[in-house]
């Protein structure tokens, strides 16, 4: 039961997220290309890689909570639907280039941000692992 409230409320705050970042307004941008939807699936595979990363190779999360960010938090921050209602919004104006863009930089981006979120965790969090190390050696 615990881990469905936790998925719960890690969904409500992904959304709450999510909703608050697709109604903010980029001043300098005025273009039919879905910005916002963008940042927020790129954000949401770097923060999954890190999250999923730090979970299963580095610290071992409580399997509950990490449902509760992974599932709950990214899954409903990020918004696979959005990107396709938008990809056919883009392709009922007839903006077929844009729509290919859409979709093709979400997919190869999506996947490079996971690859760097990978990456990074696994950098940041052996680094950190290893000065605890030395600090416990030098206790």
């Amino acid at each position: 039961m615990k881990k469905y409230i936790l998925i719960g409320l890690g969904g409500a705050i992904g959304a709450i997220l999510r909703c608050f970042i697709r109604n903010t307004k980029i001043p300098v941008y005025k273009g039919e290309f879905p910005i916002s939807t963008l940042m927020i699936n790129l954000s949401g595979a770097f923060i999954l890689a890190v999250i999923l990363i730090t979970a299963n190779e580095i610290w071992s999360f409580n399997e509950e909570i990490r449902l509760g960010i992974a599932t709950g938090f990214v899954g409903a921050y990020t918004t696979f639907s959005t990107m396709c209602k938008e990809t056919i919004i883009l392709m009922n104006k007839n903006l077929y280039f844009l729509a290919f863009c859409y979709v093709t930089v979400s997919v190869v981006f999506g996947l490079l941000f996971a690859y760097f979120g990978a990456l990074s965790a696994r950098k940041i969090l052996s680094r950190l692992l290893k000065v605890r190390k030395e600090d416990e050696k030098a206790s």
